[in-house]
């Protein structure tokens, strides 16, 4: 059991990277459906070796950001073995085991469009743009399940500001990287790649809105979504987009990957809204990963700060 003091975890508190709980494989031999339905925790106690995660580079955090939680956190083991990245596998576990050999240096992240300033940046330049913050954010995945992890970055306006928009621009499209060659597993993802995802230039402009390099004190694993990423805390998790090659101000709503792939499931702001259920389950519990009991969904994940973005709006209707 970890050792709290005053709702802080420090890097050295987490469990360590060589241990990892094989939740399908046991809960199978249990008997058991669904690695969700107990929490990972549940079973924590049973212990099996695994290949370990590449040690990330150390970041050296500089602000200790006041929008952080100060909610437990889980553990990096949670966050590094339980995943959606389509692009890997479609099951939890496999971006873990498909993704290590991901080649991610060198990278490149273009920003372009309705821009006075088109720029193409390195990950070198990116780490250098504004001083990196520590940011414990609590997440919501449309599953129904969640998990508080602390990120590492700054806010995406930084980058957007740096570019100066033009009067034309309204949203902001994404792009990930997709490679078949990496990627082998994508081509059975059921999506169509590469993946992508918007949003309205108010919520990207947002100091919310975080551009990730990292997390738990280092960079990025590669199933996290290295070498960046986005992370909106009051959107479901699949807004959060992994490894962003292509950042681009557009005119109109742009397209995303899972509004494509069923709309009447996946809208495109997908807030986190308790009152508007998923066509197959409701969204007003969710489950931490770790824990067994489940907990009340709050409104915009409890980020009350965004609520002014989307005053006058029906969000039964523009879920």
């Amino acid at each position: 059991m970890l050792d709290w003091k005053d709702g802080e975890l420090t890097y050295a508190d987490v469990t360590p990277k060589s241990i990892y709980f094989h939740r399908r494989q046991i809960l199978k031999a249990m008997g058991i459906a669904g690695a969700v339905a107990l929490g990972g925790r549940a079973i924590s106690h049973l212990a099996f070796p695994r290949a370990s995660v590449k040690a990330g580079t150390k970041l050296n955090v500089t602000v200790k950001s006041p929008f952080s939680t100060v909610e437990k956190q889980n553990t990096i083991d949670d966050v590094t073995h339980y995943n959606n990245f389509y692009e890997f596998g479609t099951d939890k576990g496999d971006p873990s085991r498909n993704a290590q050999k991901f080649r991610t240096s060198p990278w490149t992240v273009s920003v372009e469009g309705e821009v006075k300033k088109p720029a193409k940046y390195s990950m070198d330049d990116i780490l250098k743009l504004a001083p990196l913050e520590e940011r414990i954010y609590r997440h919501r995945c449309v599953e129904g399940w969640s998990i508080v992890v602390p990120w590492i970055g700054y806010s995406l306006n930084t980058i957007l500001k740096l570019a100066e928009l033009n009067e034309k621009a309204k949203y902001v499209a994404f792009q990930s990287y997709y490679d078949r060659g990496q990627m082998p597993w994508g081509q059975s993802s059921g999506i169509d790649l590469p993946y992508v995802e918007g949003l309205r230039l108010d919520e990207a402009m947002h100091p919310l809105t975080l551009l990730c390099v990292g997390m738990y004190g280092e960079s990025l694993p590669n199933q996290d979504g290295a070498p960046v990423r986005l992370v909106i805390p009051w959107k479901y998790g699949f807004k959060s987009i992994k490894s962003i090659v292509k950042i681009r101000l557009v005119k109109g709503e742009p397209p995303t990957t899972w509004s494509n792939y069923a709309p009447r499931e996946y809208g495109f702001y997908s807030n986190v809204n308790p009152n508007v259920d998923h066509p197959r389950w409701s969204q007003g519990t969710e489950r931490r990963l770790g824990e067994f009991l489940r907990r009340k969904t709050l409104m915009f994940n409890g980020y009350d700060q965004v609520a002014s973005l989307y005053n006058g709006m029906d969000l039964k209707n523009y879920y």
